[in-house]
């Protein structure tokens, strides 16, 4: 007799068995095909949150002086166009915290999912201002939100500073030359500052100072970390007297103040005058003879002038020289007398004709007269007219002598 025996699997186990493991399986597979899902549908928000709005400033951190205004350039990006709104927390209300774009105070920004939207948060530090400060700028459209922390550290060494320099702080030469300085008033704080200068030189002198080269400004715009340029030009009066002159310059910037000196050295005034001893301008001599002419040479000015040369132009065939042609040194205020000798040319007619006598000395100084000079008859002729009136009266009475009995 033959007996049946149940049917296994290939390991052994019955079919109810092998299904209910197969039920079991798939159950797990649910289950955590489940929790996987939850968990996406959990991150996923977070991320698209992280990528539809993004706020940023490139120096979230600074470091200023008390009483200086602080500025965050920020950046707002979202992944299509959106309007979002803005909050500043976390700044004292003594630091008149705004946020500001496009010249207002805004409270929110407009984007267009592809150019970053920009405004900027805008500080004042008190000036009794200490510590680190904490802020945070939020970003939000809809339930989409971003955090920008911002941070200022008060610190009184970082006040920068402000200076005033030239290349040439000293000039020298003669008080009849305008003396001209070129200063840079460079601005080391972290702050665009608006300057004035003021120049005040002796009494008597004149002083003008130009700011960046307009001779009309009375103040100017120094950026932080820049260079302005400044010119002072100063004048000495008339007849100033030799010595060391001082010029100060005060800047005058966001509440401070820097000075500056510089120094004019006047050598003097030079000025000569030319004349004669009694002050006519005259002279008189015969064609072809030489004559005497006296030249005084003065020294008008405060220093004493040297190298003083003397010359002398006429009519074409005229010769002038000098006795002392150059005088080696005139003290101020004295006087030296120079003899010229003019000869007129020997074929001159008589009448009246104009000289010229120039004197030129060192320090740029130079003076000239126009002397009318008269060219009288020649004796020699007077001789000759003369003889001939006396011949003629001897022949005329000759005549009468021999003739005049008949």
């Amino acid at each position: 007799m033959t007996t049946e025996r149940p049917l296994t699997g290939v390991s052994g186990a019955r079919p109810g068995a092998l299904r209910r493991g197969l039920r079991a399986g798939i159950r797990r597979a649910v289950v955590l095909l489940a929790a996987a899902g939850i968990a996406a549908s959990t991150l996923a928000p977070a991320v698209l949150a992280a990528d539809a709005l993004t706020i940023t400033t490139p120096y979230p951190a600074v470091v200023v002086a008390p009483g200086a205004r602080v500025s965050f350039d920020v950046s707002i990006t979202t992944t299509s166009p959106e309007r979002v709104s803005l909050t500043l927390t976390g700044a004292p209300a003594a630091w008149n915290a705004a946020i500001r774009g496009g010249g207002f105070v805004v409270d929110e920004a407009q984007t267009n999912g592809k150019d970053p939207a920009t405004v900027r948060v805008d500080l004042d530090v008190p000036a009794d201002a200490t510590g680190t400060t904490a802020l945070n700028l939020n970003a939000r459209f809809g339930t989409t939100s971003a955090d920008l922390p911002l941070s200022v550290r008060v610190n009184a060494a970082a006040t920068g500073k402000l200076s005033l320099t030239s290349d040439v702080p000293s000039l020298k030469g003669p008080s009849t030359q305008t003396f001209s300085f070129n200063l840079t008033l460079n601005n080391g704080t972290a702050q665009d500052l608006t300057y004035s200068i003021n120049a005040q030189g002796p009494a008597g002198w004149t002083v003008q100072a130009t700011l960046t080269g307009q001779s009309q400004a009375a103040s100017a715009v120094v950026k932080a970390g820049s260079t302005s340029s400044v010119t002072v030009s100063a004048t000495p009066p008339a007849g100033a007297a030799a010595g060391t002159y001082q010029i100060q310059v005060v800047a005058t910037a966001g509440g401070r103040t820097e000075q500056f000196a510089l120094d004019v050295e006047v050598t003097g005034t030079y000025k000569l005058a030319l004349s004669t001893p009694g002050g006519l301008l005259n002279g008189h001599g015969a064609a072809g003879s030489t004559s005497p002419l006296a030249v005084t040479v003065t020294n008008n000015g405060t220093a004493p002038i040297t190298n003083v040369k003397l010359t002398g132009t006429g009519p074409g065939g005229w010769t002038i020289t000098f006795d002392q042609p150059t005088v080696a040194s005139i003290e101020a205020g004295k006087t030296v007398t120079v003899n010229a000798q003019v000869k007129p040319s020997g074929d001159a007619i008589a009448g009246d004709y104009n000289l010229t006598i120039s004197a030129a000395g060192d320090s740029s100084t130079t003076d000239s007269m126009q002397i009318r000079y008269t060219v009288e008859t020649s004796i020699l002729w007077g001789v000759v007219g003369v003889a001939l009136i006396v011949a003629v009266v001897g022949g005329v009475w000759w005549v009468f002598q021999r003739y005049g009995r008949r």
